[in-house]
């Protein structure tokens, strides 16, 4: 059995649905970092070497930053340019390292025959390392004997 909608309670919340995407938006056209003066000129600051050497990490399980430009790279749910150079069929010829193992595991744990569908899209975790200024400044301290 359904449960009455009164059409009245169903516009308010559509109304107020829209004025916070409204108000949302507008908050992201106000803010405009390109703008600021702490952060003007990071775009051209943050230039990306073609190479350079792999940065430390910082905290257990991190994943690795990427020490190369992806521009242009496609990953895409048929296509994914990482796997080129680090896929286990290519890592020994492009001398790239392997993707780790845990990138086959399911949710469940089951190891699969190829990346697993949720560790497909490297770049949600993997980011270029730039040589830039912090946008933000943080306090932020590397677990002991990480970092270095």
């Amino acid at each position: 059995m359904k449960s009455p909608v009164r059409k009245g309670s169903l516009l308010s919340c559509m109304a107020a649905l829209m004025l916070i995407m409204s108000g949302a938006a507008l908050a992201v056209d106000a803010v405009d970092l390109s703008q600021s003066p702490e952060v003007s000129g990071v775009q051209e600051a943050a230039r990306m070497p073609k190479q350079q050497e792999r940065m430390a990490l910082n905290y257990v399980n991190q994943p690795p930053m990427i020490p190369h430009s992806v521009d242009g790279y496609q990953v895409s749910t048929r296509t994914n340019r990482c796997l080129a150079c680090h896929g286990v069929e290519h890592y020994r010829s492009t001398g790239a390292p392997r993707i780790s193992p845990t990138h086959f595991m399911d949710s469940n744990g089951k190891v699969l025959s190829g990346v697993a569908p949720r560790r497909y899209f490297c770049l949600q975790c993997h980011v270029p390392q730039a040589d830039a200024a912090p946008i933000v400044g943080n306090t932020f301290e590397p677990s002991k004997g990480f970092g270095q």
